[in-house]
């Protein structure tokens, strides 16, 4: 039995433990102070701690103190071992003379490490065995009723100690993730156009709210020359890193062919181009919806394609109408055939470009926020600027939505033409 004295160092040192259980400590290094600590605190030779593979079945040595490393690597032992099974079942399994017992694995390793007696206890967290602390001495009969209260007690700091380090380790993981989704975040916010471009004859808004820190939207603005821009609007199928990447590579051949192109190439060769670049790059399941346009201003026209997306709405006198000419989503059919249209533009025509995100919104209840709903703000903002029809679009939106999350991203671009204000100008 243990004196007074040695008592209250014993309790000194499993208090000394508690601090591993609340520390910041990596699980490699909380697993090499418990194997010292079980070791002083018992006042044994040697210890010894093995984690349960969940798939495998074996316990993995991962800690040792007084040990060889031919000890360490003397072989696997398993969760169908007599021992491991008698400890996880909840026993203290005590060897008196492991050269003698059946019991014992590995009888030569245990003669050259000059071990004779053993003590094994399943180290558990909310009654699910994640382990195995075992103690070792040299003499014979070194472990009675004192010792195995000890090693429980110890076992017990050590599975919890050991499941706040994973635990800790997972957080630390989560936390370089989030860093990168931050640093993903920021490349692609600089990727979407802070400011709408301005041409005499248009007024310009757009605007993007991600679902996720990161997404898959985009659009942009090309100014061709002083009367012809090009705009664009679309939607990589997918989410978080992943849709960004492609969105990034997409983006680059879009300005590419959509500026560089547009004197040498008609909007139909363009736009096969397009897609001939995301049937390459897009995987099983993988696509892109685009809305691409030209606005010449000079001509009062726009060309435009519709590659699977939302159909743009054209606004004019009350009506809308759907931009819907164009064909596949990008990245299906390597030769897939896209037709093309050209519409005349009047002043006070507006234009609304937007992602699936905008009207597939939902409340709590589950329903969406629809098309139907968004055309009759629409109906209420016919003399609104580009920027006051988006505004109200997201005001009337979330009025629908309340706080419920949402699970796409939303982009929005709106155009008003007002060559009346360029007249006046000028």
């Amino acid at each position: 039995m243990l004196g007074k004295t040695n008592e209250n160092i014993e309790l000194d040192k499993i208090l000394d433990m508690a601090t591993m259980v609340a520390g910041d400590f990596s699980l490699q290094e909380v697993l090499d102070r418990l194997a010292e600590a079980a070791v002083k605190i018992t006042s044994t030779t040697a210890c010894s701690i093995r984690l349960l593979d969940e798939e495998s079945g074996d316990l993995a040595m991962r800690s040792t103190y007084g040990l060889s490393e031919s000890w360490r690597n003397k072989g696997p032992v398993t969760r169908e071992d007599p021992v491991v099974k008698e400890a996880f079942s909840g026993q203290a399994v005590v060897l008196d003379d492991m050269r003698v017992d059946g019991r014992s694995q590995y009888p030569q390793a245990i003669a050259d490490e000059g071990l004779v007696s053993q003590l094994t206890v399943a180290m558990t967290f909310k009654n699910k065995p994640i382990g195995v602390l075992r103690l070792y001495s040299p003499e014979p009969r070194r472990f009675d009723e004192d010792s195995v209260a000890i090693a429980r007690l110890v076992a017990t700091q050590c599975a919890i100690a050991i499941t706040n380090a994973k635990l800790y380790s997972r957080a630390i993981r989560g936390a370089k993730v989030s860093e990168q989704m931050r640093l993903g975040a920021v490349i692609q916010r600089r990727m979407i156009p802070n400011h709408a471009p301005k041409m005499c004859g248009l007024d310009v808004a757009a605007t993007y709210q991600p679902c996720f820190e990161i997404g898959g939207d985009l659009y942009d603005f090309i100014k061709i020359n002083d009367h012809t821009i090009a705009i664009g609007i679309a939607d990589v199928i997918g989410k978080g890193i992943p849709a960004a990447m492609m969105m990034s590579l997409f983006r680059g051949a879009f300005r590419a062919y959509a500026d560089k192109a547009f004197e040498k190439r008609s909007m139909s060769e363009i736009v096969d181009k397009l897609n001939k670049v995301a049937y390459k790059e897009c995987r099983n399941g993988e696509f892109i919806t685009l809305f691409f346009g030209y606005i010449d201003i000079d001509k009062m026209e726009m060309t435009y394609c519709n590659c699977g997306h939302e159909p743009g709405l054209l606004m004019r006198g009350g009506k809308t109408r759907d931009l819907n000419t164009g064909g596949l989503v990008l990245g299906v059919l390597e030769d897939a055939h896209y037709d093309i249209e050209t519409v005349k533009l009047q002043d006070h025509d507006s234009l609304l470009l937007y992602t699936d995100g905008l009207i597939d919104a939902m409340d709590f209840d589950g329903e969406l926020w629809g098309k139907e709903r968004m055309l009759e703000v629409l109906d209420k903002c016919v003399d609104c600027s580009a920027g006051q029809l988006i505004k109200n679009l997201l005001a009337y939106r979330r009025r629908f939505v309340g706080l419920a999350s949402q699970v796409d991203d939303t982009s929005l671009v709106a155009v008003k033409v007002n060559t009346c204000d360029c007249d006046e100008s000028s």
